[in-house]
């Protein structure tokens, strides 16, 4: 097997970096910093970084396939213009919750887009405040759950019929039976549960063997995990705590990409991790990812 090496590759100095998409067509990796009211574009073959201010906080960014990316800003969904810069409302996503926010998503093999809801104030997590949402081409929003507490990862398998999704909160990785054509989700049960000093479940993908990779908040590590017997495979350690999110990348999808925070690190530990909220890319895993969707909206 060929050996694992984890390499700082984009030294953005994010609050909190989140939901990498590799936008094969760009060769580029777009990501987030939520706090910091961010969306970021990386070249790698240029090592240079463009950004667009979002205003607000900005839960996720995803291609769309009209052209430019929708963005989670606040509780709203944004068409983001990039050669322009203008952010602007496409549809708010209603809840009488006024502090909660948006926060991960990621669109469907029918371009339908999946995002999720958190209180600003992660601590009322314990409240679920949250809820899941999926957002259509004609901008209609359906409520799927409610009582979530940080709606984070999520992803499909392989023959679209299971749907996989984290609510950081229970520490459990989800699945759910999918109906892709309806977007209909039923039959919730636990496939994994975290294990002491693994953290928080946050961001995850899945891999083209059918294998989820979760990124493991304040666990500082990347768990690959078989959904089918909910044994943990692998553990890649990263050098900070605070790794929120992964996707696979570069030209066939054998490295990932993997974001992390330094926001509500202390003083002792920014020293102890004078890489977090870069974001960080790990070759040698011996796998491939599968290309990301673009909404249809």
């Amino acid at each position: 097997m060929s050996s694992v090496k984890v390499e700082c590759v984009v030294k953005s100095g994010a609050l909190i970096g989140e939901g990498p998409v590799w936008e094969e067509s760009e060769g580029t990796l777009l990501f987030v910093d939520i706090v910091g009211q961010k969306i970021h574009r990386w070249n790698p073959l240029t090592n240079q970084i463009q950004s667009v201010d979002t205003g607000d906080t900005v839960g996720f960014a995803v291609p769309r396939q009209s052209g430019g990316y929708v963005a989670g800003v606040g509780r709203s969904i944004m068409a983001v213009d990039w050669s322009t810069g203008v952010v602007a409302p496409l549809v708010e996503v209603k809840e009488d919750k006024p502090t909660n926010r948006l926060n991960d998503g990621k669109v469907d093999s029918s371009g339908r887009l999946w995002t999720g809801t958190m209180a600003k104030d992660a601590w009322a997590a314990a409240m679920k405040p949250g809820s899941l949402f999926s957002v259509m081409s004609d901008l209609t929003v359906t409520k799927h759950l409610s009582q979530v507490g940080i709606s984070n990862g999520m992803d499909w398998s392989l023959d679209q019929k299971t749907f996989f999704y984290i609510d950081s909160s229970s520490l459990t990785v989800d699945a759910f039976d999918y109906d892709s054509t309806t977007g209909h989700i039923g039959n919730r049960r636990v496939v994994y549960r975290m294990e002491e000093g693994e953290g928080l479940p946050d961001g995850m993908t899945m891999d083209a063997g059918g294998h989820l990779w979760v990124a493991c908040y304040d666990g500082g590590r990347v768990i690959h995990i078989d959904p089918a017997t909910g044994v943990r495979l692998q553990s890649i350690s990263l050098p900070t705590m605070k790794t929120t999110s992964c996707c696979f990348g570069s030209l066939d999808y054998s490295d990932l990409y993997v974001t992390s925070a330094s926001l509500g690190l202390d003083q002792s530990e920014s020293r102890q991790q004078p890489l977090a909220g870069h974001t960080f890319k790990v070759t040698g895993l011996g796998v491939k990812g599968r290309p990301s969707h673009s909404f249809s909206g």
